[in-house]
């Protein structure tokens, strides 16, 4: 890992939102134009809007978004305004963020694990673990949301600028071309062939995804700590280029090989397109996808890190900080222990090895 610069560590800082989730935070978001708004969802069946503006001299809450149970995913819409969630009361709501309005857009059969905002073309995307997506043409308020059936559990999802990426129970990951969504509504059809379906590079089940925000391809995480980067163009020297790495591994303590942890989140810079990595040993690890390097990594937080964002600017890095779900959850309890860090990122603290 190379050292830390010295101008890095000058302009960084890092400080807790007040107040924090009441529970396990479930992911965070930031919003498309406003580089200080945020939204993180929790399993207290809340959504939490924060503005870091003043950064930590002030409580950073501007309200908070009650639902019907636990909220599993949250993502902005079109602009700071409204936001989309997911839940366990199997529904996909809208939220009007100035009213605090919730609309129901459509309804699974069983919680809904993420949901995919595509604003350059008006689609929202749900996966819910009834192994299904619903697609909504949200540019006409009178369409009907369109099920999809998926061939596994949907684990994760993520979009970029032409590509839905779902991965699944089984190994499998499928890739839709998001314009042959938008035909979808024009002819009126239902059925949605993947672009492409591929085998997870890894091995165990994933536990996150996130794509390049240069449109050329998309990293997965797993439960056994590791991480998988691959590339969308479907030549042999762009297969080639795809490749895995261990990380989220500590030393075991009678020195017996790794204690390994799983890679819960992982997010894409938009300026610079390195992307952080966060797992259930507490710690926050930032890549080189291009030079295969980690650049940094932070030190080890109060608990697992369960969510990464960072700001469309690329200015902030919110962390999501909670006990994680590795002894069960019969005895698990997050009230109490649940944090948002923000880290203000030096002016090179995330660019790649190669980057000028």
């Amino acid at each position: 890992m190379a050292p830390e610069r010295v101008a890095d560590r000058q302009l960084a800082t890092q400080y807790e939102l007040s107040p924090p989730p009441g529970d396990a935070i479930s992911s965070i978001a930031f919003a498309p134009v406003s580089g200080t708004k945020l939204l993180v969802s929790s399993w207290d069946n809340k959504v939490y809007h924060y503005d870091i503006t003043n950064g930590p001299e002030t409580s950073s809450i501007i309200t908070t978004y009650e639902h019907r149970a636990p909220v599993l995913d949250v993502c902005f819409g079109n602009d700071d305004k409204e936001a989309f969630t997911a839940g366990m009361d199997w529904t996909v709501n809208r939220i009007n963020l100035e009213t605090g309005e919730l609309t129901a857009l459509s309804k699974h059969t069983a919680p809904v694990r993420r949901v995919v905002y595509s604003k350059p073309h008006g689609i929202l995307v749900s996966a819910s673990w009834d192994s299904t997506l619903n697609l909504h043409n949200l540019n006409d308020p009178s369409s009907t949301p369109i099920t999809i059936g998926l061939p596994g559990k949907p684990q994760a999802l993520a979009g970029s600028r032409s590509k839905i990426v779902v991965a699944m129970t089984g190994r499998i990951i499928n890739i839709y071309d998001i314009n042959a969504i938008v035909e979808l509504f024009r002819s009126g059809s239902n059925e949605l062939k993947p672009w492409q379906q591929r085998e997870s590079s890894l091995r165990y089940l994933t536990r996150a995804v996130s794509c390049m925000p240069n449109d050329a391809g998309y990293a997965t995480s797993s439960i056994e700590g590791r991480v998988a980067v691959e590339w969308f163009e479907d030549t042999a020297e762009s297969q080639a280029r795809k490749y895995a790495f261990k990380c989220h591994r500590q030393a075991a303590p009678d020195g017996d090989g790794d204690v390994v942890y799983p890679v819960n989140a992982l997010a894409f810079h938009s300026v610079h397109g390195t992307f952080a990595s966060g797992g259930g040993d507490g710690t926050v690890a930032l890549w080189d996808a291009e030079a295969k390097r980690r650049l940094k990594q932070y030190q080890k937080f109060p608990n697992n890190v369960a969510a990464l964002a960072f700001s469309n600017d690329g200015r902030y890095l919110a962390i999501g900080v909670c006990p994680g779900f590795e002894t069960g959850q019969d005895d698990y309890n997050g009230a109490g222990q649940t944090s948002v860090f923000i880290r203000e990122l030096g002016e090179n603290e995330a660019k790649g090895k190669g980057a000028k």
